[in-house]
């Protein structure tokens, strides 16, 4: 690429207000987050390079260095976007498929009710295999770096408790509860999902998130739920 097209963010006028340096900035981290989820799902976390991933958003390495301190900070900021694009997708999802049958009061849903509500809030959940994808693969990073698991392990736990959070309270608005701790129930239903996306990736399956898992995620949520 030729460099002369490279941006640096922090060539702005020096006259320019807070908010406008910071609406700029806010731009350039996310372009540098879609650059980096390309280029991690062509080339791997690992051999994926800082130069490669500010050009490809046209921006110089200064640039990605002003933003973020290493590769490893800019996935985690990755990794953050994705749990607040699926809890927001979830939530979403409850407000209209839920609620409307169980109204601001809730209401106890028969078990036909819970799997045609669950299906269809399954079809608002990105289908993106190249998440699960770039996501394994860093995983397989923080399992031989100690540097960077207690992060990953940070990470996890906030994203599995903001889940737990949301599922109960949904629940709950339909007189169900988990028979099980709570966040190891949701743990077990994202790790069915983990695995079903890893298989689609590994056989080449063509369908969509909700075609593979619509029979396999209201089954195993029925099965560990209980009305109440």
């Amino acid at each position: 690429m030729d460099t002369t097209t490279l941006r640096d963010p922090s060539d702005a006028d020096e006259h320019e207000d807070a908010p406008t340096e910071s609406a700029r900035r806010r731009r350039t981290r996310a372009r540098l987050l879609d650059a980096a989820f390309d280029v991690f799902a062509e080339q791997g976390v690992r051999a994926a390079s800082v130069e490669t991933i500010a050009e490809r958003a046209g921006f110089t390495r200064g640039a990605f260095y002003s933003n973020f301190s290493s590769k490893e900070e800019l996935f985690f900021a990755l990794m953050e976007r994705e749990k607040e694009m699926r809890l927001e997708q979830l939530d979403t999802g409850v407000a209209q498929f839920l609620r409307p049958l169980v109204g601001e009061d809730g209401a106890e849903l028969g078990d036909e009710d819970v799997v045609r509500t669950v299906t269809r809030i399954l079809e608002l959940q990105s289908d993106d295999r190249r998440w699960w994808l770039v996501q394994a693969e860093f995983q397989l990073l923080a399992l031989r770096d100690h540097t960077i698991a207690a992060g990953y392990l940070r990470y996890q736990d906030e994203f599995f408790a903001d889940l737990t959070q949301i599922v109960v309270e949904a629940l709950a608005s339909a007189r169900r509860r988990f028979t099980i701790a709570p966040e190891e129930a949701v743990r077990v239903i994202a790790e069915l999902c983990a695995n079903g996306e890893a298989r689609a990736v590994l056989a080449g399956d063509e369908r969509t998130f909700p075609e593979r898992l619509s029979e396999s995620v209201p089954a195993i949520l029925l099965a560990l739920t209980e009305r109440v």
